[in-house]
């Protein structure tokens, strides 16, 4: 499987439980955490769909944009996995979770724009 395949999958699967958490604070829980897990992974669902698309039609360098797409998703499946189970079980997945997320997410939103000015098409 390309790494194309893998990120789209991944997006698809993120948005699947960005709704899903959204409908539970919505409906079961109501609590914040939960409803910002949802809200962080569908934005970032978006994302990565939309930069696998630009990365796939050369508007971004391909190698920095596998590894800044990649740190999306793993960032935000962290963050989100970790205020979900704040906002269902009281607890954090593990001490500074979030947070590590976080520096994922951003890195990974860093290494884009990277991605976009040191490619050779545009």
């Amino acid at each position: 499987m390309t790494a194309t395949r893998i990120h789209l999958a991944l997006a698809g699967l993120m948005g699947l439980a960005g709704v899903a958490l959204l409908a539970a604070a919505a409906h079961v829980t109501g609590t914040a955490n939960v409803q910002t897990a949802g809200q962080m992974l569908l934005f970032h669902a978006s994302v990565v769909f939309g930069a696998t698309v630009a990365r796939k039609s050369g508007f971004l360098h391909d190698g920095l944009a596998r590894i800044a797409l990649s740190a999306i998703i793993f960032g935000a499946a962290l963050f989100a996995a970790d205020l979900s189970r704040r906002g269902f079980a009281g607890e954090a997945l593990f001490p500074r979770a979030a947070p590590i997320g976080g520096w994922f997410m951003l890195g990974g939103w860093l290494g884009l724009a990277v991605a976009a000015v040191v490619t050779k098409r545009g």
